[in-house]
């Protein structure tokens, strides 16, 4: 089996232990060769990267480890790229959350005017980041899971319409998959999904296991009847409870398909900021939890000399998820993910260029998405509605305006008012002076 050469963009994110876990547990189908720690951060990424050699050199000793802030040294010879960066880090997360609460409107990260503005920060990074990579590394393949996944996504297939080796994932519908399989007391890894919808906008319609049966109908009475919590729930914060159990008022007023976790922002967005506090968002949550707890372990790591007894994983689905792609692809598996692709008649009533999430084999060849065909109308409207906030955000990148971006905003369910979507606008555009490109 041939070995890989990895690395690993945002090498000092809290995320980061739980990858390279999965690496040394994955070995067996995911050899690898050499796997390289990337960060802008180097104080981020000494602590880090010093757990990274503790780690392989118990447990994969064969394996060299570096760590570097050096992008030329990041990307030479590199045959898979796991890019997870965040542009701005935790301080202008926290902006685009409290911003928006501020003005009276939804603030989450990846959903409306927090989308969007993490979203054009993200671009100018990720479109650097390709050119280098290709430029060291022609033949790479680049594995992004950066968020807001769709606005980088639609950003990247239009920027670099040619690309057949980048490839967009999520690791949330694993999660949903992993907690449907406790519900079911089910093994995760016999169950096919077919799902449908853009990134963190989506559903799952059919759920078979290994006889052919779809449990998704039995899956959606557990839900009604007990409610719903993610698979990992004693390792959760409070707000990640919250969100799983408004699965369950999803799942009453639209008993169609199951749900994505993010679709609560769009269909409830004035009982979300209702219940948001605009002095206390998932940043500072993530600061005073996962954020101390990764980076005091992997000092502990590093004082001991030891990772055997180590507990800074945290989510082993998103490690395990990405090792796995990889593995799909380096070795032709041909396995089922749920992936990002151009729609090009995959959910035939959608728009061709949108770049949908659907179910995908994926080999050595990319992904080989499954035919969805047609979608019902409330469906269709709700999808049409966030695409256009999506290709409207891109363009206002690309062209540098004002107006698309206002757009954007007004069109965003979350927002759906043109003067509060420009009061917003005018407010991100000053925070975010340092990363965004001019609106004129």
């Amino acid at each position: 089996m041939r070995k890989n050469n990895i690395v690993l963009v945002g090498g000092g994110s809290t995320w980061t232990p739980g990858i390279l876990k999965a690496m040394t547990t994955h070995l067996d189908d995911f050899a690898l060769n050499r796997v390289v720690l990337y960060d802008i951060n180097e104080e981020r990424q000494e602590v880090i990267g010093d757990f990274a050699k503790i780690l392989f050199k118990e447990e994969a000793p064969e394996v060299e480890v570096v760590y570097t802030t050096d992008k030329e040294v990041a990307y030479s010879d590199v045959d898979f790229v796991f890019c997870q960066m965040r542009t701005g880090g935790f301080d202008m997360r926290e902006k685009d959350e409290k911003i928006p609460l501020s003005l009276g409107v939804v603030g989450q990260e990846t959903c409306g005017p927090g989308g969007f503005a993490y979203g054009l920060r993200s671009i100018r990074d990720m479109v650097e980041m390709v050119k280098d990579v290709r430029r060291l590394s022609p033949d790479a393949w680049i594995l992004n899971y950066t968020n807001p996944a769709a606005i980088v996504a639609l950003a990247l297939d239009k920027i670099f319409p040619e690309e057949d080796r980048i490839l967009n994932i999520c690791d949330q519908p694993v999660n949903l998959l992993r907690s449907y399989s406790k519900l079911i007391d089910h093994d995760v890894n016999k169950l096919e999904p077919v799902y449908f919808g853009l990134n963190h906008f989506g559903w799952f319609t059919n759920i078979y296991d290994e006889t052919g049966k779809d449990r998704a109908p039995e899956l959606k009475d557990i839900i009604l009847q007990g409610g719903f919590r993610p698979v990992d729930a004693e390792q959760r914060d409070q707000s990640w409870l919250d969100t799983y159990a408004m699965v369950e008022d999803m799942l009453t007023d639209f008993p169609d398909y199951l749900p994505n976790t993010y679709l609560q922002y769009y269909l409830y967005p004035e009982y979300k900021l209702s219940t948001s506090d605009p002095e206390r968002t998932r940043t500072d949550e993530v600061r005073e939890g996962r954020e101390k707890k990764v980076f005091a372990e992997c000092r502990r790591i590093v004082e001991n000399g030891t990772a055997r007894d180590s507990k800074v994983v945290h989510n082993d689905a998103h490690g395990d998820m990405m090792v796995e792609v990889a593995a799909s692809i380096a070795n032709n598996l041909r396995k089922t993910f749920v992936v990002m692709v151009r729609n090009d008649g995959i959910v035939s009533n959608l728009p061709e260029d949108s770049m949908v999430e659907v179910a995908a084999s994926l080999g050595a060849n990319g992904p080989a998405p499954y035919a969805v065909g047609h979608i019902d109308t409330f469906y269709k409207g709700l999808i049409e509605n966030q695409y256009a906030f999506e290709k409207l955000t891109v363009e206002a990148y690309m062209e540098e305006s004002y107006g698309k971006a206002l757009q954007a905003l007004t069109l965003n369910r979350t927002v759906g008012d043109a003067k509060k979507a420009r009061k917003v606008l005018d407010a991100l555009i000053e925070a975010n002076a340092a990363y965004w490109p001019e609106l004129k």
